[in-house]
């Protein structure tokens, strides 16, 4: 995919978008907010208080044009930015970048990384979801 193409998947440009509505927040502002909570860390060689996105980026992934895939620190400064979890920001990237969906039990107590599930057919992520379940059970011991 060459550099301004739209992704296919656009999971984290829609929690992007979402919820910058949500908080009311310009791009400058998100920029602003988007710094890594674990940077003052030892061995991280970034500022704490160094955003690690850029205007242009957050806007361009929001438009679903093309990004370099986040990495870690940028999803952490992401996921302070908007304000959500960062399993939650996770997910989304996962899912945008790698094809790669986050599938809960019903209790959500059990999660699975599944690459493409949300294009199987239904009666095969039943399976998957069997799955699960029945791992869950072998480790409950019932």
């Amino acid at each position: 995919m060459a550099a301004g193409e739209l992704h296919e998947r656009t999971d984290l440009s829609d929690l992007l978008v979402e919820r910058m509505k949500e908080l009311d927040l310009s791009y400058r502002r998100l920029e602003d907010l988007c710094v890594d909570p674990a940077s003052d860390e030892a061995g991280v060689e970034h500022q704490a208080t160094e955003p690690l996105w850029k205007r242009g980026t957050l806007e361009n992934l929001a438009k679903r044009r093309r990004i370099k895939t986040p990495d870690l620190p940028q999803l952490r400064a992401l996921a302070a930015g908007l304000q959500l979890p960062l399993d939650q920001v996770r997910a989304a990237a996962g899912a945008q970048y790698l094809g790669i969906d986050t599938v809960w039990s019903a209790d959500g107590k059990v999660r699975a990384l599944v690459q493409g599930f949300r294009e199987m057919d239904p009666e095969d992520q039943d399976k998957v979801i069997a799955l699960m379940e029945s791992r869950r059970r072998i480790r409950r011991g019932t």
